[in-house]
């Protein structure tokens, strides 16, 4: 999401106009849900995607054509033979796409795009309302909001990771989430973490890691990770303040360390707290904790051993299942 704003303010900043094409609502079976984007510029190339195949080329071609006639329109595509607007697909499904022209000559559009960006940069929930209009272009139609502007145009709530359509005051508003408060921490700064990062930032996750060694926790090391953190396990508490909406991941170099993080982890609210681990390591923990006061409630938060149970071996392969477990957790909280 970032790096498509970015690329949209860099191409305005050049004084070229562009398009924005957002997949708005679907039904069915469809290659991307509602909240996909594609970023379409002037000389035919793209950024992000709203799902490939013959429903993005067609969207580009579209995208291209508006751009010449600076238009702004919404398009319904049905992803099945023999339909109206069919595209000769088989996913049997129908899509939304609405095509916004973003004006260069209008000073909204670059005052907007700065605004996103600075948003994306905060760890704060916040969303974009656009306005679905037949006309206008989008820095005009489009504005940021929290939670109190969405409540009061009627949007459901929670709506920290989809997205709604409403009317309001006469017309028709798109919401969808811009950024989700939270941060991954990720406390040991080893071969999975390393492998980690990279799988987690394209999905939205802003990771920091930690660790108390300079060597695994060098900005050289994770330059996808938002922040690199030196501090020892046995206390973070002033270097690291963890909140109800941030994500702990505990695997560290040893047993010692990763028992001295997960004590610290399990007295704040963070929404996951994941600790690699084999079963007699977490048998062991559990007596543990036992032994410091903490009950089975405190244990039963711990997500051990952490990921997925898809047989992962490998540094890269426990990535995957531990990504894949953030993304049901993040999805299950909305």
């Amino acid at each position: 999401m970032k790096s498509l704003f970015e690329a949209l303010q860099q191409t305005i900043q050049r004084q070229q106009s562009c398009m924005l094409v957002t997949v708005i609502a679907g039904s069915g079976s469809t290659p991307r849900g509602a909240g996909a984007k594609m970023a379409v510029f002037p000389d035919g190339t793209t950024t992000g995607t709203i799902g490939g195949g013959a429903l993005e080329y067609k969207s580009q071609q579209m995208a291209m054509e508006a751009l010449q006639t600076q238009k702004t329109y919404t398009m319904e595509f049905k992803l099945h033979p023999n339909q109206v607007a069919d595209l000769g697909m088989v996913c049997g499904g129908d899509v939304e796409v609405y095509f916004q022209y973003l004006d260069c000559a209008a000073s909204e559009t670059g005052i907007l795009l700065q605004e996103i960006l600075q948003a994306l940069n905060k760890n704060a929930d916040s969303w974009l309302i656009t306005k679905i209009a037949g006309d206008g272009h989008w820095a005009a139609q489009t504005q940021l909001a929290d939670r109190r502007l969405l409540s009061q145009m009627g949007f459901p709530a929670p709506l920290t990771n989809k997205t709604a359509i409403v009317d309001y005051e006469g017309g028709k508003y798109y919401a969808e989430p811009l950024q989700t408060a939270g941060r991954v921490y990720i406390f040991g700064g080893g071969h999975i973490s390393k492998s980690l990062v990279p799988v987690l930032h394209p999905l939205g996750f802003r990771c920091v890691v930690v660790d108390d060694k300079p060597e695994f926790s060098d900005t050289a090391r994770f330059p996808l990770a938002e922040e690199t953190i030196q501090v020892p396990f046995t206390d973070f508490s002033d270097a690291v303040q963890i909140q109800a909406s941030d994500y702990v991941i505990i695997m560290t170099r040893g047993h010692a360390n990763d028992y001295d993080v997960l004590v610290q982890a399990l007295r704040t609210d963070a929404c996951y707290i994941g600790m690699i681990g084999s079963r007699s390591k977490l048998k062991t923990t559990r007596e543990k904790l036992y032994a410091d006061g903490f009950t089975d409630d405190d244990f039963n938060r711990v997500h051990a051993p952490i990921g997925l149970a898809i047989k992962a071996v490998t540094p890269e392969e426990i990535a995957i299942s531990i990504a894949g477990e953030l993304i049901l957790v993040r999805a299950e909280l909305s």
